[in-house]
């Protein structure tokens, strides 16, 4: 007996009902399990089975026919059991879609590719979170003069993202002093950490002149003020093709999740919970705390660096999903990215 209180006979009966209702959507009744390897027992156990499991509430009698389908708690815990399963291997697709992107500083690439490759793997949604701009450090900046009195510094990051800002001046600027101001903010913050306290500090230098030291002031913010465009922090991939795969059987799910993925802020606030996550992270059905999301499930697991969480990769579909492919695709993807933002992050 485990601590769940199901015994052996009772979680493989219930594992059984899970992947044949995940592959065929429909009830599943005790003679289409009878007599499959390791349940050699005769129909009249299993039914007496079925009926304890529906008990206990980890299965449901949707109507007058013989067969079940699994509750939010019997794909929770057939989801559980899987989670301590050595890891099974999923097809080279998603190692493709980040060996494809060159050169390795390209984040956004990686994550819309990988989203996508999720969601083909799966044919669920892909979703990864990107790491905040702050935890990047700046690897180039460009000062550049538009017109007369219109300067553009353009910040590139050590993830590949390009950051833009234009500066009005009441006179008209030197060349000689935008081409120095560029030299000079490479110098200085090359390396640092974006939008880090560090950074004002790194700008001052007794040595300049009034006007060098006022030029800087004036363009500082370009490199000091980082703001994350959080809509641009979520990669959705395989949309389309979920809807196709899903929507005549699990049309309110999928409905709801639509929903959700307009809903962006409150779709990052729901994966920012994982982020203090070591293992895979599940949230099935009414977990999720949202009544709209009732028949949905979220598989998750965090990728980063030593000592530090910076996204969540995760597939996003119906309760009635595939949790054996999606937790072993979640978990390669987020090695998978882990080993990628090492390269990026060193």
């Amino acid at each position: 007996m485990n601590p769940e209180g199901l015994t052996d006979r009772q979680q493989r009966i219930l594992s059984l009902i899970v992947e044949a209702h995940v592959e065929s959507g429909a009830p599943v009744g005790s003679k289409h399990i009878a007599g499959t390897p390791g349940l050699e027992v005769a129909s009249s156990t299993v039914r007496y089975e079925l009926a304890r499991l529906e008990e206990l509430g980890y299965l449901d009698h949707p109507h007058t026919s013989a067969g079940r389908v699994p509750t939010e708690a019997g794909y929770r815990f057939y989801a559980d059991q899987l989670v301590q399963e050595r890891p099974r291997r999923v097809p080279a697709v998603l190692t493709d879609a980040l060996s494809a992107v060159e050169p390795r500083h390209e984040i956004d690439t990686a994550l819309t590719q990988l989203s996508d490759a999720l969601g083909r793997v799966t044919n669920l949604l892909g979703v990864i979170t990107a790491p905040a701009a702050s935890t990047a450090t700046v690897r180039h900046v460009e000062v550049l003069q538009l017109q007369p009195q219109l300067v553009m510094v353009v910040v590139i990051a050590s993830t590949g993202s390009v950051g833009k800002r234009v500066f009005a001046f009441d006179n008209v600027v030197d060349a000689g002093l935008v081409e120095w101001a560029g030299a000079f903010l490479n110098d200085r913050v090359v390396g640092s950490p974006l939008g880090s306290r560090t950074l004002v500090n790194r700008l001052q230098e007794p040595g300049l002149s009034p006007g060098e030291q006022a030029f800087i002031d004036a363009l500082a913010p370009a490199i000091v003020e980082i703001h994350d465009d959080e809509a641009e922090l979520l990669y959705i991939g395989g949309q389309a093709q979920v809807l196709a795969e899903r929507r005549d059987t699990d049309l309110d799910a999928m409905d709801a999740l639509m929903r959700t993925l307009e809903e962006r802020y409150a779709l990052l606030g729901l994966l920012r919970t994982a982020l203090s996550q070591q293992e895979v992270y599940l949230r099935i059905g009414s977990e999720f705390g949202n009544n709209s999301l009732t028949g949905a499930a979220l598989v998750a697991a965090n990728y980063g660096i030593a000592r530090q969480n910076l996204g969540t990769v995760s597939v996003l579909g119906p309760a009635r999903m595939d949790y054996r492919l999606a937790i072993a695709s979640v978990r390669e993807a987020a090695q998978l990215l882990s080993e990628y933002v090492e390269e990026v992050y060193e």
